[in-house]
C-alpha cells in the first residue's frame, strides 16, 4: 500500500487526545472535503509503496503501543484489514480515523473507531453511510467538524439516531469560535438531548504547533 508518512507525535483529537501515538497516514481518499487539512494525502500515489512487514518494522522503532491509522482514508486500501491484524498481533492499540463513507462493521470491537460525519459545509454529506451511526459502539467516537451553519443538521442527527458512542464536536479551523460550540452544547442539553458523552474538541496539534506543520 502507499504510505504518505509515518510519524511519532501525540493524538490531537478524540479519546486519546494528548497521548503519544505513531501515525500511519495512508495515501488516497474517496472524498474531497472543503476544509480538508491533509490535501497532500488525497491522491493515492503521493507516498512510498510499503509492504506490511515494512510498516510494522517502522512503527516498532518508536516503542509506543498507540497507533493512529489515518489518511486520506485508510479503509479504501484493499490490504488494510491485514495491516490491522498484524498491528494487533504485535500488541499495538489501533485507532482508525475514517470518514463515514465506508462500512465500519469489520473493524468494530477490534479497534477504536473514530468516525467523521461530514456535515453540509464539507460538501460531502451525500456520501455518508447513515447505518454507521448506530453501529459505533459505546467505546468508539463519532466526530463532527462544524461551522455554525451545520448546527441544525448536527442536532437533527443527534435527535434521529440512537448513538451509543462518544460524540466530539470540533470547529472548522478558523471558521468558527469554539465558544459557539459550547453555547450549542448548552442548547442541546436544555432541549432534552443527553450530553453526557458529547465533548467540545479543538485540534490540539494545531494549538501546540503551526497549523500547517506536517508530521505532528
Amino acid at each position: 500500500m502507499i504510505v504518505n508518512e509515518i510519524f511519532y507525535s501525540i493524538d490531537g483529537e478524540g479519546l486519546r487526545t494528548g497521548e503519544l501515538a505513531v501515525f500511519i497516514r495512508l495515501a488516497g481518499c474517496n472524498l474531497n472535503c472543503s476544509y480538508c487539512d491533509t490535501k497532500y494525502a488525497i491522491k493515492g500515489n503521493l507516498g512510498t509503496e510499503m509492504q506490511i512487514p515494512e510498516i510494522i518494522n517502522e512503527v516498532k522503532k518508536y516503542n509506543c503501543k498507540n497507533i493512529t491509522l489515518t489518511g486520506g482514508e485508510p479503509l479504501i486500501h484493499k490490504n488494510v484489514k491485514e495491516l490491522i491484524d498484524e498491528l494487533i498481533k504485535n500488541g499495538f492499540r489501533v485507532n482508525i480515523e475514517t470518514n463515514g463513507a465506508i462500512d465500519i462493521t469489520p473493524y468494530l470491537n477490534r479497534c477504536l473507531v473514530t468516525m467523521d460525519y461530514k456535515l453540509p459545509s464539507s460538501g460531502m454529506e451525500k456520501f455518508m453511510k447513515l447505518e454507521n451511526l448506530e453501529k459505533l459502539t459505546e467505546n468508539d467516537v463519532l466526530k463532527f467538524v462544524t461551522e455554525e451553519s451545520d448546527f441544525p443538521k448536527l442536532e437533527e442527527i443527534l435527535r434521529t439516531y440512537k448513538i451509543k458512542s462518544y460524540v466530539y464536536i470540533s470547529p472548522i479551523f478558523g471558521a468558527i469560535e469554539p465558544a459557539s460550540i459550547v453555547d450549542f452544547m448548552k442548547h442541546l442539553n436544555e432541549t432534552g438531548i443527553n450530553t453526557e458523552k458529547i465533548r467540545v474538541q479543538v485540534q490540539l496539534h494545531k494549538v501546540i504547533w503551526d497549523p500547517e506543520k506536517r508530521g505532528v
